[in-house]
């Protein structure tokens, strides 16, 4: 977590907190250097009082294109999950741990690259911002990104997830992200795990 209103984006945060001024400000944050290679600083997305918050681990390609968290492959797979566990995806309010896309270049193709322990916590302000304000009842954490932010660097997915664990006034249930599946030698099984993960978060 930044350390002090001169570190990472805690000094780009607006005085007058709400998402629409969270997006404006995020929209010119330069507290970690991932801002100088993406194309823009993809914010979260939905309602303002969502029941549910789902947090990623970073803007992929796709995203960091188009401006908005979800919107490539992993997304089709959170749509899936959403549909198949019955959260109501016009609950759900969606962003990253890190708003900035990290990657490294192979060729002309921009390949993730997991953001360093200094990104996610110069990008913290931003997600804690949106906790604060969107105020969900239920956060699920997807990937060891969002895990490391929202729960700590002892926390471990792979032991961990599919349990609820107190977030603030919320409770946390971690799972891999969709990415993750796209990646895995078995997807349906892959999926078939995430899908229970969500299946818990949907029944708190």
């Amino acid at each position: 977590m930044a350390k002090d209103a001169n570190t990472g984006a805690a000094r780009f945060l607006p005085q007058d907190l709400t998402l629409e001024s969270l997006r404006t400000a995020a929209a010119c944050c330069e507290g970690c250097d991932l801002y100088r290679e993406a194309t823009q600083t993809v914010f979260g997305e939905g309602p303002a009082q969502a029941h549910f918050m789902l947090v990623g681990e970073q803007p992929g390609d796709q995203e960091d294109r188009k401006g908005v968290p979800f919107v490539g492959p992993a997304g089709r797979v959170l749509d899936r999950a959403l549909e198949e566990a019955g959260i109501d995806r016009d609950d759900v309010y969606v962003t990253n741990a890190v708003k900035h896309f990290s990657f490294t270049l192979k060729g002309r193709r921009r390949i993730h690259q997991k953001p360093t322990a200094a990104q996610i916590a110069a990008c913290q302000p931003w997600l804690n911002a949106e906790l604060a304000l969107v105020r969900p009842r239920v956060v699920i954490v997807m990937g060891a990104t969002a895990a490391r932010s929202l729960l700590g660097p002892s926390f471990r997915v792979t032991r961990q997830r599919g349990q609820a664990v107190p977030l603030g006034d919320a409770q946390a249930v971690a799972t891999i992200h969709p990415s993750a599946v796209l990646r895995a030698p078995d997807q349906e099984e892959a999926y078939a795990g995430m899908l229970a993960d969500f299946r818990v978060a949907a029944a708190l």
